[in-house]
């Protein structure tokens, strides 16, 4: 049965494992900066710290707090999903509040589904009225798992993070 819970170094080879099968591929949703060094144990435990305490940081023109868990089964790293409290104007227009993956070697059994429902839930506890999810115009699984939790195209475009981007609002409250 999965579950999220806090990113921690319990799970290093776990995760270290997954991202083997990412390759060269960005890990949406996981917050690995190009200078986080995660090969060796201290870098691996600097960066979940990092994570955890995100949600206290200060908005700026790059960042904004933003909460991180991780999609694991048992002692097993299936994932990540992040809320992004606020959003600036870089957020606005491409990344949204909400940014997931799964590894590939979990994908296709509903996870992000199931994850998406759980941080929606989470963003209705901290009061978000609505929230928008993106994601590349031709990722059509990402597009699905989005539009099942609720999602509402707003339109597709071109932003920072993708030549095309489909931009999705979802309503938490009535």
């Amino acid at each position: 049965m999965p579950e999220l819970i806090e990113p921690t170094v319990d799970l290093r080879d776990s995760w270290l494992e997954s991202a083997a099968e990412w390759g060269d591929a960005h890990q949406d949703g996981a917050g690995v900066w190009e200078a986080d060094d995660l090969s060796t144990a201290e870098g691996f435990a600097a960066w979940t710290q990092r994570l955890r305490d995100a949600s206290h940081d200060v908005c700026t023109a790059d960042r904004v707090p933003s909460t991180y868990w991780w999609i694991v089964d048992g002692t097993t790293y299936l994932g990540a999903i992040t809320l992004r409290h606020p959003l600036n104007a870089k957020l606005l227009e491409g990344g949204g509040h909400i940014g997931y993956g799964v590894r590939p070697a979990a994908r296709g059994r509903g996870l992000a589904t199931w994850a998406l429902g759980q941080v929606l839930d989470r963003a209705r506890e901290r009061g978000l009225d609505r929230v928008l999810i993106t994601c590349d115009d031709d990722n059509l699984a990402s597009a699905r798992t989005i539009e099942r939790n609720g999602g509402v195209l707003e339109d597709v475009r071109d932003t920072w993070v993708s030549p095309r981007t489909r931009r999705y609002w979802i309503t938490l409250r009535d």
